[in-house]
């Protein structure tokens, strides 16, 4: 029958924490560490939109560039194969013999 008496106990005591907690997270110094925490929270995000445009510049410079590359190869006309140097050709018939 001791178990009424420690529930009831718990009970008090949660109540107790509970209404504790609740002034602490709205007291004047809680919010002030809120304000800070969010603050530097958004100085993080400023820094990494920073890098993320940067790297999304560099990636469509590279991409323009491999695409000029692509269209200018694509225009021109393919190089017709020059003729095989005497040397070669001698080599040629030597080993087919």
């Amino acid at each position: 029958m001791d178990f009424p008496k420690k529930g009831g106990w718990l009970i008090g005591a949660g109540f107790l924490l509970g209404t504790v907690g609740v002034k602490l997270l709205t007291s004047q110094t809680a919010r002030k560490c809120y304000v800070h925490g969010v603050a530097k929270g958004l100085q993080a995000k400023a820094a990494y939109e920073g890098i993320v445009e940067q790297a999304k510049a560099e990636v469509d410079d590279i991409v323009a560039e491999a695409t000029y590359l692509s269209v200018q190869t694509a225009s021109e006309p393919a190089p017709e194969e020059a003729p095989a140097p005497a040397s070669e050709e001698k080599a040629a018939k030597k080993s087919s013999k």
